[in-house]
């Protein structure tokens, strides 16, 4: 019952949290959450997938590593988005014809590639904490992660619906 509890509460949180995201129709205005909100959200996230897991002592001594390379992501994720808000913040107050007449194509690939590379080299982190305490889990708590990570990829696969509908709004 605790189990399947953990499960439940999980992916709500996990299904319920982009909401706070969706605040505003337009993909620059839209409110962030603060770094305190933001610590809360992941300590959350994080307590209920080491809880939904049930890790043995021996398994808890892998805990460290994967809950550091996921508060890393959300460091590093935090940083890439208040980025891009100062570049927006920048330009806020430039003329339609002046955007367009500044833009420099090249210079934005270079950024996108800076934030893929460090997005990748995130989640090879995340994955190589996760190796070694998923070599040790039990048949049924691979199951309870893999019914997680079902949840977090629905969840994600939602977040980049609204974000393509939100842009196409914008266009």
């Amino acid at each position: 019952m605790l189990k399947l509890t953990a499960i439940g509460l999980t992916a709500l949180f996990v299904t319920a949290s982009p909401l706070a995201y969706a605040q505003s129709s337009s993909a620059y205005t839209r409110e962030h959450l603060s770094a305190a909100d933001s610590k809360t959200l992941t300590d959350l996230r994080i307590d209920l997938i080491k809880g939904a897991l049930q890790l043995t002592p021996e398994q808890a001594s892998h805990w460290p590593a994967v809950e550091q390379a996921i508060r890393d992501r959300v460091t590093n994720r935090q940083a890439r988005l208040a980025k891009i808000v100062e570049t927006v913040g920048s330009r806020a107050g430039d003329s339609p014809m002046e955007l367009l007449g500044n833009r420099d194509p090249v210079s934005f690939l270079n950024r996108r590639a800076e934030a893929l590379a460090q997005r990748s080299a995130d989640l090879k982190k995340l994955a190589d904490a996760w190796q070694p305490l998923y070599a040790t889990l039990k048949p049924e708590q691979k199951k309870r992660m893999g019914a997680l990570a079902l949840f977090v990829l629905s969840d994600m696969s939602d977040a980049a619906d609204r974000r393509r509908v939100l842009s196409e709004d914008d266009d």
